[in-house]
C-alpha cells in the first residue's frame, strides 16, 4: 500500500501526541537497543532519539516513501524498509516500540506475543493502536465502500470489523507473563480547515480504498465520504470540527 508522508503529517501534532504519551510510561532508564516498528515518517522515532540519545535505534517501515522521508531527517537512527509481520531482531532489543502501526496486522495479538518473546530480559514492548473502529469515521468508510459502484473493487481492501478487532483484554492475556500497564485514552481533536476528518482519514484508514480508485470514480467516492463525514462531524460555532479519537496503549515488561 502506498503512503503519502505529507498527507499523513497534515495533523502531525495530533498524531505525535499519543506517541509521546506512550513514551512517558516506558519503565526503562538506559536502553541500549531500541526498535521502532512501523515508524512512518519518523515523528515518533525523533522522540525516542531525544529521550535516549545514547541508544542504538533501528526504525522499520514497509513504506519506501515513509522511510525516505524519515531518512532525510537528522534523527540519530537507522531507517530501513521492512515488514513488522516478519521482522526479527539480530540481537534482543531492550525496547520494541510501535505507534499506531499494529492495527494493520491481520493478527495483532499473535504479533505482539511473538515480539514480546524477542525482548532482552527486562525489556519492554510498548505500542498504541486506534480503537475508533465503531465510530462514524470508520462506519462511514465501510458503508460507502460496500454500497457504491466501486464495491467489487474494494471488497478485499483492508476492513476494520469493530466486532472482531483486538481489545485490551486480548492483549493482556497474550502478555500475561509480563508486567502489564494497559489503558485507553480518548483524544478530542479540534480540527480546522476544509473537510478535516476526510483529510485526516486520507492519511491513514482511507488509503486502502483510495489507491484502488481513479478518475471520476475516485472523485465520486471522495465526494460521498466527505458529505457523510460533514454530517457526522458538523462545524462548530467557532468554525472548528470536533473529532474524538480513542486509542489503546499497552506497555509490557519482561520479568
Amino acid at each position: 500500500m502506498a503512503w503519502d508522508p505529507s498527507t499523513y503529517m497534515q495533523f502531525g501534532a495530533e498524531r505525535t501526541r499519543p506517541a509521546a504519551d506512550l513514551l512517558a510510561r516506558i519503565p526503562n532508564d538506559k536502553p541500549r537497543r531500541i526498535v521502532d516498528l512501523g515508524c512512518g515518517p519518523g515523528n515518533a522515532t525523533e522522540l525516542l532519539a531525544a529521550c535516549w540519545p545514547d541508544a542504538e535505534i533501528l526504525a522499520v517501515d514497509s513504506s519506501v516513501e515513509m522511510i525516505e522521508r524519515a531518512g532525510a531527517s537528522k534523527i540519530n537512527a537507522q531507517f530501513v524498509v521492512g515488514d513488522f509481520e516478519s521482522w526479527e531482531p539480530a540481537t534482543p532489543p531492550d525496547i520494541i516500540y510501535a505507534n499506531a502501526a499494529f492495527q494493520w496486522s491481520p493478527d495483532p495479538v499473535g504479533l505482539v506475543r511473538r515480539l514480546f518473546a524477542h525482548l532482552s530480559p527486562g525489556g519492554v514492548l510498548a505500542f498504541q493502536v486506534p480503537q475508533n473502529f465503531d465510530q462514524p469515521s470508520h462506519v462511514v468508510m465501510r458503508e460507502v465502500a460496500s454500497n457504491g459502484p466501486w464495491a467489487e473493487r474494494l471488497a478485499d481492501a483492508r476492513w476494520y470489523d469493530p466486532g472482531a478487532f483486538a481489545r485490551s483484554i486480548d492483549y493482556a492475556r497474550a502478555l500475561s507473563r509480563g508486567r502489564r500497564d494497559i489503558w485507553t485514552t480518548e483524544y478530542l481533536h479540534v480540527l480546522r480547515g476544509p473537510d478535516p476528518v476526510f483529510r485526516w482519514m486520507s492519511g491513514t484508514g482511507l488509503r486502502p480504498f483510495l489507491e484502488r480508485l481513479e478518475g471520476a470514480e475516485r472523485e465520486a467516492f471522495e465526494d460521498e465520504i466527505m458529505t457523510r463525514f460533514a454530517a457526522a462531524y458538523p462545524l462548530e460555532a467557532d468554525g472548528s470540527t470536533l473529532f474524538p479519537f480513542r486509542r489503546l496503549f499497552v506497555v509490557a515488561a519482561r520479568n
